[in-house]
């Protein structure tokens, strides 16, 4: 409580003391509906381009000309009832005095790395802001983080600063002697800490007068780390079009934001996803970004949520829908939510159906990576193909293509591969950071080669097969993990499970499952259930697919951001551990 009183007082500062910019009488003003956001068209690349000042305090003006409804830009909440809301006004007063406090306290420069390591707390969007004004390119991470993910960081980022909060500050400073970059910690917190700058402090302070940079949408904005599934992660550098993305037409329709609209989306802050739909895609419309804090996901929390607040748009991984749909709640209609989309995960067609069923709403699927954004989805509205992850949406071109950058036919497996030659499209990563290497293993003929498989039908709607390291070759069947996967969750004794290849002396690779069973399913006989399961993906799927290994174990190898580690599990099958 006492952490929002802090933010009580900051809304009393700037009420009486906040500028604003006019309108930017450069922005070719088009609506999609009411005063609508400045947008551009779908191939255009302006010179210049800066969220902060084309977005965000675009819509301040708008509030300040009583164009724009009393929603708040920003509804933050917790399990103790505690509340933040901040308007399009307030957000601009405080993330200038953002771009303030690592200016001028810290001492931090246009294209300095910034280390971004916070839960879903409010900051997290004032620091995103801060950053953007100020052309410091900022750098997520997820909280599960421990001090060697954390090392590795700020070690190849050659970061400059940090913020966390206090929760992981130990763990910064047990490293923080081997990253001679590291000049500035600050942190997020109700209690001092030796070494480290009170940001809360420093904001309440700081002046909220400041002039946004003009940067150029081709400078570098913010690094992602992938994944690490096969190997350390790479820095997938964005520039300012990543963000501009969020303007073009196309890209609006996959979620056909209004700004009377509450969006939800449950990401964790180290995702792309989360800086996609918790701030670039619903500040472009103008609409409320929905956050709980949820320091543990709980999905009865979540259905509360839905229930209580006027939420309109959901956006989550497909774990979330499914743990949902798990409850025992006696109705899951859910009095104001309109439109959900899901992604990052292979989706069951029985899922969405039962979705359907349960709550009267349709689930939508989209599809993306750390180096592109959203590259495809099934726009709102447009017809769903159950188990499909859409249509490619403009600028980008997407094409199934073979290793050599050759397009295939339809209905043929191969590389989901985005066009980058002649001109690289708005909203594709620039390169990975101090790894040209691996930025030229990508880099496919004319096209940037994703690493995932994928089919795409006569109409281009795309089919995810898997990663394509992933996929499993046997007796000459290629065999997707998703595939697999899929039909295996379908039965009620698995609660998770992850496909790899393993070697056999006569078909070369045989598909082998590990398990990680539910509760009920603990004491039944492993070998009864090992063939239960197989002849249950052969009832549901092509009976080649099946494991012909099985092995039970308690839980599943994963990254920091949850995600299985397959390489980890092909190599204790080839012997490689």
């Amino acid at each position: 409580m006492q952490r929002l009183m802090k933010f009580r007082v900051l809304w009393d500062i700037h009420k009486s003391r906040c500028g604003f910019h006019p309108a930017l009488q450069r922005l070719r003003c088009q609506s999609l509906s009411g005063a609508g956001a400045p947008r551009w068209n779908d191939y255009d690349t302006p010179e210049e381009f800066n969220f902060a000042s084309d977005v965000l305090d675009y819509w301040t003006q708008m509030e300040k000309e009583g164009k724009r409804g009393p929603n708040p830009a920003l509804w933050w909440v917790n399990n103790q009832g505690d509340e933040v809301k901040w308007s399009f006004r307030e957000m601009t007063d405080l993330t200038r005095r953002a771009a303030n406090v690592f200016t001028q306290s810290c001492g931090l420069q246009e294209g300095d790395n910034l280390a971004l390591i916070l839960p879903r707390v409010p900051e997290w969007w004032l620091v995103i802001m801060g950053c953007i004004r100020t052309g410091i390119v900022f750098m997520p991470g997820t909280t599960q983080m421990k001090a060697k993910d954390i090392l590795y960081r700020l070690q190849v980022s050659k970061a400059k600063g940090i913020v966390t909060t206090d929760t992981l500050a130990p763990e910064v400073d047990s490293v923080a002697s081997e990253c001679p970059a590291l000049k500035t910690k600050l942190l997020v917190s109700d209690h001092s800490r030796k070494g480290w700058l009170d940001f809360r402090s420093l904001i309440q302070s700081e002046s909220p007068v400041h002039t946004c940079i003009k940067s150029k949408t081709l400078d570098p904005m913010a690094i992602f780390f992938t994944s690490g599934t096969t190997g350390f992660p790479k820095m997938a550098k964005h520039s300012h079009g990543l963000a501009l993305r969020s303007f073009f037409p196309s890209c609006r329709k996959l979620l056909q934001l209004k700004t009377s609209d509450v969006l939800w989306c449950l990401s964790d802050t180290g995702w792309v996803l989360a800086v996609l739909g918790s701030l670039l895609e619903p500040w472009t419309a103008g609409s409320t970004v929905f956050v709980h804090h949820l320091p543990q996901f709980d999905p009865k929390v979540i259905v509360q949520t839905l229930f209580k607040y006027p939420i309109t748009q959901c956006l989550a991984a497909p774990s979330v829908f499914r743990m949902i749909l798990q409850q025992n709640s006696t109705s899951l209609r859910f009095p104001t939510l309109e439109h959900c989309c899901t992604g990052g995960e292979a989706l069951l067609p029985e899922e969405q159906e039962l979705w359907r069923r349960q709550t009267g709403i349709l689930l939508y699927q989209a599809y993306g990576q750390s180096e592109t954004g959203t590259t495809c989805g099934t726009l709102r509205g447009m017809k769903i193909k159950p188990g499909s992850m859409g249509k490619a949406i403009p600028p980008y071109d997407i094409q199934i293509i073979d290793d050599k950058g050759n397009i295939l036919p339809p209905n043929t497996e191969g590389n989901i591969g985005i066009r980058i030659k002649p001109t690289r499209p708005i909203g594709v990563f620039m390169y990975y950071e101090s790894n040209p290497v691996k930025t030229a293993e990508v880099e496919c003929g004319d096209f940037y080669n994703s690493g995932d498989r994928a089919t795409v039908d006569a109409q281009g709607y795309f089919w995810f097969l898997g990663r394509a390291d992933d996929v499993i070759n046997a007796s000459g069947y290629r065999i997707g993990p998703a595939e697999v996967e899929n039909a295996l969750a379908e039965h009620p004794a698995v609660a998770e499970s992850a496909v790899v290849s393993s070697p056999d002396p006569i078909r070369g690779e045989v598909v082998k499952a590990f398990i990680v069973l539910t509760p009920k399913f603990l004491s039944h006989d492993r070998d009864q259930l090992t063939k239960e399961l197989q002849q249950h993906v052969k009832s549901v799927t092509a009976p080649y697919k099946y494991p012909r290994k099985v092995e039970f174990v308690s839980e599943l190898p994963k990254t920091i951001t949850g995600k299985i580690k397959r390489s980890e599990l092909r190599k204790k099958e080839f012997g490689q551990m």
